[in-house]
């Protein structure tokens, strides 16, 4: 079976979301470092250091980025649930 339960793909999600933000993490803390104190002045003093979060955000969360992600979460199941060979 290759297709994921509602459950297995909100855990891809999660996961795969969080590790975009751990891979991120030097572009986030800026952009955050840039927005605080700011109210209506971040959309444009810190257009820059959002456009770059968002860029790296979609290396890791693109659809192309998830179908890996669902590719190789699909083998290692489909490995796991095979028969192993008796010793």
């Amino acid at each position: 079976m290759n297709t994921l339960s509602r459950r297995e793909e909100d855990t891809l999600l999660k996961t795969t979301k969080a590790r975009a933000l751990t891979e991120c993490d030097s572009i986030v803390k800026e952009f955050a470092n840039c927005a605080t104190g700011r109210t209506l002045s971040v959309a444009w003093a810190c257009r820059d250091k959002y456009k770059a979060l968002q860029e790296c955000m979609l290396q890791y969360t693109s659809q192309v980025a998830m179908d890996d992600v669902r590719k190789e979460y699909l083998r290692l199941r489909d490995q796991q649930k095979a028969p192993q060979a008796p010793l």
